[in-house]
């Protein structure tokens, strides 16, 4: 076996780490910007995934509508009033838009300090960064949950800019182990 085709898999493994570190820095930033102003940030992001729902529903009604002759075409105007209806909920009663919010990031930050915790033992390096960020997802998801309804204008915005700053620095951990492998091999 040649020594190119050793030292392939480990080049291959530590390519890409610039945009690792890149995706780092700008979720650190975020972090940091979100914890700064965390009513702006649980308004931005209601306001935000309320216009994502008003596209979304847009195009599956349109779909729906011009699409005759399809089987799926009542679900997708059936869907598509639907995604509008939360779009608009979200976006022009932004107290329950955040409070359903509040509900959704809950869960995304469950899953993720699951997928985390999951990941952490299933790898070998930085085996210890995922497993601790899966935690903190974790107890951040308990603690979202057990202080609703009162902190849902603010909460949701510190729980992301915590993750944001935690995952932020783990990516940046993760990229320069990465460039330290590049760099041995060069």
């Amino acid at each position: 076996m040649s020594e190119t085709t050793v030292d392939q898999p480990f080049h291959k493994s530590g390519a890409g780490w610039g945009w690792i570190l890149a995706y780092g820095i700008i979720s650190t930033i975020i972090g940091f910007l979100a914890l700064a102003w965390p009513f702006s940030a649980t308004l931005a992001m209601t306001l935000v995934v309320g216009a994502f729902f008003i596209a979304t529903g847009i195009a599956s009604l349109a779909s729906g509508i011009g699409g005759k002759g399809h089987e799926t075409r009542w679900y997708e105007m059936l869907f598509g009033v639907i995604s509008i209806a939360l779009g608009c909920l979200l976006a022009f009663r932004p107290v329950i838009g955040a409070i359903s919010l509040t509900l959704t990031v809950a869960t995304w930050l469950g899953l993720r300090g699951i997928f985390e915790i999951y990941w952490g033992f299933r790898i070998r390096r930085h085996r210890w960064l995922l497993i601790v960020m899966g935690v903190i997802n974790i107890l951040l998801d308990i603690f979202l949950l057990a202080t609703l309804p009162m902190s849902a204008m603010t909460l949701p915005g510190f729980i992301l800019a915590i993750s944001f700053i935690f995952g932020g620095v783990t990516a940046i951990m993760v990229a320069l182990g990465y460039r330290s492998i590049v760099h041995d091999l060069r």
